[in-house]
């Protein structure tokens, strides 16, 4: 839900940018628009990478059209179709971005991270398709892989080069700076949580608890449930029992609207093990009753 906002929120943005420059070509071009009048030119951007920007009038509307669909497979094909049509546009990996994003609000996480890979072609620093890669291979890599290491490795290696690129690829310019910085802390609030993932399946608690903290303090608006969990388990496994079952009930209450989900049944569980601890039983044992 927290990705849905911030995707709303800047796929806005793009649009608003990509239609600037139209017609700013428009009235360099000595077509002044209606209303308007003929201005000394604008001051300089601030330095920084500018955002994506449409060529013409046509392609914007036909990056509209696509960013418009809902359903991750037509978002895929005219996402292959535009970048068929307009070989040398910039707005080619907006379009596979929000394919990714598409395939992971459908829970597809092997499409997820073809998309992001395509996006990558065109932008191997983009930091949000860097993170939709290490999302999907953190998450989906099992003890019994024989890459497992392998794929680790990619992760932490791209969950890390995305937190280095967030201020250098993601546009420094155009884009109201509140919508912005969120973004920004989104982004690293999840390159975090990846590297605490791969902590937390290494069983370095330490070095989890330090990635996840950063993951949680970097979108504090919107905590993920499952890092704040993973949070938990990390300071249980150090046997800071009293901090970990703080979090354990945030955990709980992040979850309570999907109590019955496998993080809302693994919160309940570190919660009941964490109250326990903290009450003096171990669990599995009942309560010492008074006589």
């Amino acid at each position: 839900m927290r990705a849905a906002v911030v995707i709303a929120v800047l796929g806005t943005c793009v649009w608003a940018m990509a239609q600037d420059k139209t017609t700013s070509q428009n009235t360099q071009a000595g077509q002044t628009q209606p209303g308007q009048t003929q201005t000394a030119p604008a001051p300089a951007a601030p330095a920084g990478k500018r955002p994506p920007q449409a060529k013409t009038q046509p392609e914007f509307n036909d990056y509209k059209a696509a960013m418009s669909l809902t359903d991750a497979a037509n978002t895929e094909k005219a996402a292959d179709d535009f970048a068929t049509k307009y070989p040398d546009s910039e707005l080619r990996v907006m379009l596979y971005k929000t394919a990714m994003q598409r395939y992971q609000q459908a829970n597809n996480a092997d499409k997820m991270m073809e998309m992001a890979q395509k996006a990558l072609t065109y932008d191997p620093d983009d930091p949000e398709a860097l993170i939709g890669v290490a999302q999907v291979l953190a998450e989906r890599t099992r003890d019994t892989d024989l890459d497992k290491d392998q794929r680790l490795a990619e992760a932490k290696k791209d969950a890390e080069r995305a937190l280095s690129t967030i201020d250098t690829d993601v546009p420094s310019s155009g884009y109201p700076p509140e919508q912005l910085a969120a973004y920004k802390g989104f982004l690293r609030s999840n390159a975090y949580a990846v590297l605490g993932a791969i902590a937390s399946d290494n069983k370095n608690w330490p070095d989890a608890e330090t990635n996840l903290r950063k993951s949680i303090d970097a979108f504090p608006q919107q905590p993920d449930a499952v890092a704040v969990l993973r949070l938990a388990v990390a300071l249980d496994m150090q046997n800071k029992f009293p901090e970990a079952l703080k979090y354990a009930n945030q955990a709980v209450d992040l979850t309570k609207d999907h109590a019955d989900s496998p993080a809302g049944k693994a919160a309940r569980a570190e919660q009941d093990r964490l109250t326990k601890l903290n009450s003096g039983t171990a669990p599995g044992q009942s309560t010492p009753t008074k006589n």
